[in-house]
């Protein structure tokens, strides 16, 4: 299995156990470095140079891609969301779905 996805599985088997543990911070910030971990790949497999260092940056760059499907810059906006005061997202998601859906996307079949 090549680095990445073993990268990529590891952070999502992470957001998983944060999860168990009853640590939504924690799976939160393991479900982002997911999906920027395949965000990075699949640029890099077009050709591009990817200087963006942070999970953050380069899902915003998804976002802003219009070549892509809405679902998919909407899942990386959903990744992008801020919590409030009591540490929660403004809307009810999944985002360790958020990122399989973007891995499903980016990396078919």
């Amino acid at each position: 299995m090549s680095d990445w996805k073993t990268a990529y599985l590891r952070e999502i088997e992470m957001a998983f156990a944060a999860r168990q543990r009853k640590n939504e911070g924690q799976a939160r910030v393991c479900a982002r470095r997911a999906a920027g971990i395949l965000i990075r790949k699949y640029y890099q497999q077009r050709g591009l140079v990817i200087s963006a260092p942070s999970a953050y940056d380069l899902l915003r760059m998804l976002m802003e891609d219009s070549s892509q499907p809405e679902a998919v810059r909407q899942s990386a906006a959903y990744l992008t969301l801020r919590v409030n005061e009591e540490f929660k997202l403004p809307v009810e998601i999944d985002l360790v779905k958020e990122a399989e859906s973007i891995a499903l996307a980016l990396f078919p079949g």
